[in-house]
């Protein structure tokens, strides 16, 4: 009883503070946790959901934040997902809303669904998801259901559209993404080669990315990831 009364009354207090939820109530809290609103979704939400928030890390800063965790340093598995179940389950539901996450499957939520449904994220020369700040460095670790529709900005344009060197396109050491999709047998395999830094440094088709260069993820982060890949 201690418990639902407690959970209640923050409620409570939640809705005292935001009578009517906003997109900046939404990243006030997010953001001193390194998570920034990636992306919304209306049309293409889930069902009984009225706006479906996207989160990922707000670079920079994000890693060194992450790194100081309880998940990242207890050693166990998995630290990066169970922190964001941890924080963005716990910020769903100080805002009386739901949270779902790209993981814990199957089934799967359709996460790349909803990024292209936003608006901030298109699909790049190579089939990656390219986002509209992050670039091809774009990371969704979970996302936040509200019943209420938010006012969303607008979204932008492709930034593929109007890059002239489409370096992606030719960043990969084995070609993996060629025109019949991504050969990830053939990327794996190339992990190990000398001439490889993609698993010190991260993917060099997402590095080569003007926008991922300016994202401020840091070399350390990406290795994680493609530790995880691999």
């Amino acid at each position: 009883m201690a418990g639902r009364t407690s959970r209640a009354a923050r409620l409570v207090a939640r809705s005292a503070v935001f009578p009517r939820m906003t997109l900046e109530d939404v990243q006030s809290i997010a953001g001193p946790q390194h998570l920034a609103v990636l992306g919304g979704v209306v049309e293409g939400a889930p069902d009984g959901i009225g706006t479906l928030l996207l989160l990922g890390p707000a670079e920079p800063g994000f890693w060194a934040h992450f790194t100081a965790q309880p998940e990242y340093l207890d050693g166990l598995a998995d630290p990066l997902d169970r922190w964001s179940e941890r924080i963005i389950g716990g910020i769903a539901e100080s805002m009386n809303a739901r949270a779902y996450f790209p993981f814990g499957g199957p089934p799967w939520h359709p996460f790349v669904s909803w990024a292209l449904a936003s608006g901030r994220a298109h699909l790049s020369p190579v089939g990656l998801l390219v986002h509209d700040r992050a670039g091809l460095m774009v990371s969704y670790r979970g996302a936040i259901g509200f019943k209420e529709t938010l006012a969303l900005p607008d979204a932008g344009p492709n930034p593929c559209d109007t890059c002239a060197t489409q370096p992606c396109r030719s960043a990969c050491p084995v070609d993996a993404f060629g025109d019949d999709g991504y050969d990830v047998a053939a990327c794996k395999t190339d992990l190990d080669q000398p001439k490889n830094d993609c698993m010190s440094k991260g993917c060099a088709v997402r590095r080569a990315c003007p926008l991922s260069r300016r994202h401020g993820r840091l070399e350390e982060q990406s290795a994680f990831h493609m530790r995880a890949f691999k």
